[in-house]
């Protein structure tokens, strides 16, 4: 990090500015710098940060329960950005006592916290306690009832603590589908085949289907859940903490 840097009244100063110079901003202040990304929409805001800088860091969980045809998208990414995406997976042992205990399908009955919690939440955690700052593609329409407040900057509450303060980006956050998809469309940059059939949120096999007309797009993600615990946990700390 380069100078002090105060993430409350940088969201308020950047609060209506675009991607790029919310991306610009957080390049000029942190050198180690990562940009998350999942598979789905956020091919946006990586698009948008390696037209920034070529050598942007970037990095991807590994559930070990993916689509094919998102293990085939990560792969088209790493070479048309010709960039080095390192894939975060789950903790070996962790996972095997899990799946020896629980077996492959114990979130229908049990919800599906423990499970990401194993397979998406250690991992991440373990990589951001060894960063300064992150950039997710979060977007505030993606879940109007978890993720309406989120700001473009903001202090990570939830991987970050007070001896290591992380800083989270989320130059999206004002972006609506329907500008992600005409960015998509108009730059012809690659994106995951299973949107054409019908997914709009893209996560694990097991836990993600198509949505209906009219269904808002996390409503195919955990179908069997409320509504309100629609959140795997890589972003529902901050969000249970601005509630």
């Amino acid at each position: 990090m380069t100078s002090p840097f105060d993430p409350a009244a940088l969201a308020e100063q950047y609060a209506k500015a675009t991607p790029q110079d919310i991306l610009s901003l957080a390049m000029e202040h942190f050198d180690d710098l990562w940009l998350s990304f999942s598979g789905a929409d956020d091919i946006v805001v990586l698009d948008m940060a390696w037209k920034l800088n070529k050598n942007i860091k970037v990095f991807t969980l590994d559930t070990g329960r993916l689509h094919p045809e998102t293990y085939q998208f990560l792969e088209r990414v790493r070479t048309h950005y010709g960039i080095e995406l390192e894939v975060l997976s789950p903790d070996h042992e962790a996972l095997q006592a899990y799946v020896k205990e629980k077996g492959l399908f114990d979130f229908y009955q049990s919800g599906h916290g423990e499970c990401c919690g194993i397979r998406k939440i250690e991992p991440l955690r373990r990589k951001l306690s060894t960063v300064d700052a992150w950039i997710t593609g979060q977007r505030r329409d993606q879940s109007p009832g978890t993720r309406s407040h989120v700001p473009v900057i903001e202090l990570d509450t939830a991987f970050g603590s007070e001896e290591h303060p992380l800083i989270k980006f989320n130059p999206l956050a004002n972006y609506s589908s329907e500008e992600v998809w005409t960015y998509i469309r108009m730059l012809e940059i690659p994106y995951n085949r299973l949107h054409e059939r019908g997914f709009a949120s893209i996560g694990c096999e097991p836990c993600t289907r198509p949505t209906l007309p009219n269904q808002h797009e996390r409503e195919g993600r955990w179908w069997w859940e409320e509504a309100t615990q629609k959140e795997c946990g890589l972003h529902a700390g901050n969000l249970i903490a601005r509630d």
